[in-house]
């Protein structure tokens, strides 16, 4: 279960990414479809970041207690982020910015 404080860590890191991306959105340096799959991939390591930090302080603690579960955090939560956001811009690029090329070729008729 997680705690309160790898909770808060990713919070604060998805809201402070989240408020970058609003921004360049706003100024007009990041179009729409990109600005949504950026929110998707912040919620995404928001909570990546947070179950990261718990299970690689877990993971750090049985290996080698105290020095362990400082490295296993500070790894698992960058681990954590890096493929939450892997996951939920994948996902999110599929629905929001799908390429010509696949919709063409899903919906070709011409190959059966």
């Amino acid at each position: 279960m997680l705690r309160s404080g790898s909770v808060w860590a990713g919070v604060i890191a998805g809201g402070l990414s989240q408020w970058k991306d609003t921004q360049a959105y706003r100024h007009g340096e990041i179009r729409k479809a990109d600005y949504k799959v950026h929110t998707v991939g912040n919620i995404t390591g928001a909570a990546g970041l947070a179950a990261g930090i718990e299970y690689g302080a877990l993971l750090g603690t049985m290996v080698i207690p105290g020095i362990g579960t400082v490295v296993g955090s500070i790894v698992g939560g960058l681990a954590g982020d890096k493929f939450g956001r892997f996951l939920g811009e994948g996902a999110a690029s599929a629905v929001f910015k799908p390429s010509a090329k696949v919709w063409k070729n899903a919906f070709d008729m011409d190959d059966m």
